[in-house]
């Protein structure tokens, strides 16, 4: 909740725990130099010993890629999510150092297994942008709690008519409580339809005269078999560009989710031995990340593959929330080039997997529930569920809004927020650090971002407390040395005056203390002169 990603919820019973999902973040503007953002688990380490289970819904990052980081620290409890889950978790894995073994058990849409004495778990199909997608009946003391995970409903697709008529039953089970997926409740009407989304991609790919350079998510499985269909069927060649692709398509075509024939896939390097008709290229990188493969061609630091007059870029995806301006970035860079580029917005080649305002009704009136706990977004768009359920006639009272950290108890008829909290802030992975990236370090990072940074260097003779010579200045991202002439004398004038203040009649020298009255001085002297604040950093050499 309140952010698009980190998606962790889990279930308390007696001396009995069973979480679902445990997904990544993508780092913000605030959190420069992180690499992920994850769960706090901190209060599941503590009782890792109770963690019965941990059900993966589907194969997207926002919902398992924390795995690697977290496995172990929650006891490496029994992992239960479908075939696909499996392979595309164990590659992940296999790259990451020290992880245990996981203990994984395979689950298919109907299956219905007994995680402990008191949780029974049955997996239900939904329709999403990645196959084996299943919501969760969580069988409980209280009553079966429904968590949709990410879904959407294609009235086009064959298994539609299954998944409503699985919901019904469920219905007639008795839904306690409906978890259910907010991302789009703000938006009013049906999900498009994948099959409108494939005539549309096919439709602009029998336009383009030059190479197709088409970006999208790396596991949006579903959108990759299609494309690539589409470009065997126009007689164009697939380079696919991105690891992550790479890796999710070949699992994908060993687990029959895509088939292509040989040699419809083809290397980097054999792109220049076709006309530019015959190419198409499957990128990574649609939301504008720094080093990825697509940022890479427009940037024209990619080794193979560089923009030319009449290539069509298309962005077969959204824009997660606090990327627009990397994407925005990639758009200008690549219409500068001469490349024609299409987006989402000029025409429907992008299908969301989240269900909008009236399919969440729609699934709401199938269900029955006694509540509804809104998940996976801003508190703005769960509240937009108190509207989409009123035109069914389910009243405000029965819809409970949470915030992240926030403990429901549930009762056989009642959904009460208790006083108790669990930690739910962010937790940093940068590195191989997981966690030691905190407020304080993020500030730094903003703060050498934005102003710099300003040494200077002192020579202080630890008898008489007298700085020796001049004191030494580096300056990166502040200001230009060579033209800062006069600004540079009083910075050494000050320095000198305020180190041999500290020291006066000090025996002996506290050198923390002297280091702190010039990084407090010279940080307001450099501010009152400039208007900006560097990172002030004192180094105070004894001699």
């Amino acid at each position: 909740m309140e952010e698009v990603g980190r998606n962790c919820s889990f279930f308390e019973y007696n001396d009995e725990i069973v979480i679902i999902d445990m997904g990544i973040q993508f780092p913000e503007e605030e959190t420069p130099g992180v690499d992920w953002i994850i769960p706090n688990t901190s209060y599941l380490e503590k009782k890792k010993k109770n963690i019965r289970a941990l059900l993966i819904t589907h194969g997207h990052y926002d919902h398992f890629g924390a795995i690697p980081y977290v496995l172990e620290r929650l006891g490496n409890p029994p992992i239960y999510g479908t075939r696909l889950i499996r392979e595309i978790i164990k590659k992940r894995l296999s790259e990451m150092p020290n992880v245990p073994k996981m203990r994984f058990i395979e689950i298919k849409s109907r299956d219905k297994v007994k995680l402990s004495e008191n949780f029974t778990a049955e997996f239900f199909g939904v329709s999403h942008t990645v196959p084996d997608t299943t919501g969760v009946a969580l069988h409980t003391p209280a009553g079966i709690m429904v968590h949709f995970a990410d879904f959407r409903l294609d009235y086009d697709q064959e298994d539609t008519v299954q998944n409503l008529q699985e919901f019904e039953r469920l219905s007639n089970l008795g839904v306690h409580t409906l978890f259910l997926d907010s991302t789009n409740a703000d938006f009013s009407g049906h999900s498009v339809s994948e099959r409108i989304v494939e005539a549309n991609l096919e439709a602009s790919f029998r336009e383009a005269k030059g190479r197709i350079i088409l970006s999208t998510f790396s596991s949006m499985i579903t959108r990759m078999a299609e494309i690539v269909k589409i470009a065997e069927k126009l007689g164009r060649k697939v380079v696919i560009n991105g690891r992550s692709m790479k890796d999710n398509l070949e699992i994908a075509r060993n687990l029959g989710y895509i088939k292509y024939k040989p040699g419809t896939l083809i290397q980097v390097e054999e792109i220049n031995k076709y006309k530019d008709d015959k190419i198409l290229i499957l990128s990574t990188g649609a939301q504008g990340q720094e080093n990825s493969g697509l940022m890479r061609i427009a940037n024209s630091e990619h080794k193979h593959i560089h923009i030319k007059l009449g290539d069509t870029v298309m962005f077969s995806s959204s824009v997660i929330p606090g990327n627009e301006r990397g994407v925005q970035t990639l758009k200008d860079n690549f219409t500068r080039q001469g490349a024609i580029v299409i987006t989402n917005n000029d025409l429907d080649i992008h299908s969301s997997g989240h269900a909008p305002g009236d399919d969440l009704a729609m699934v709401a009136k199938i269900c029955k529930p006694k509540f509804i706990i809104p998940i996976h977004g801003f508190y703005f768009k769960r509240a937009a569920n108190i509207q989409n359920m009123k035109q069914i006639g389910i009243g405000k009272e029965r819809i409970v809004l949470m915030d992240n950290g926030q403990v429901a108890e549930l009762g056989k008829n009642s959904v009460a927020i208790t006083d108790k909290t669990v930690d739910a802030f962010y937790v940093m992975v940068d590195g191989l650090g997981i966690g030691d990236v905190q407020e304080v370090v993020l500030r730094d990072r903003r703060m050498l971002s934005q102003d710099g940074i300003f040494v200077v260097i002192a020579a202080v003779d630890s008898k008489t407390g007298q700085v020796k010579g001049s004191p030494d200045i580096i300056s990166r991202g502040f200001i230009y040395l060579k033209e800062s002439h006069e600004l540079l004398a009083h910075t050494r004038h000050l320095v000198k005056r305020v180190v041999e203040e500290s020291t006066n009649k000090m025996h002996p020298i506290n050198y923390t203390h002297v280091r702190d009255n010039v990084r407090e001085r010279l940080g307001s002297f450099l501010f009152q002169k400039t208007n900006r604040r560097p990172m002030v950093l004192p180094v105070i050499i004894e001699v």
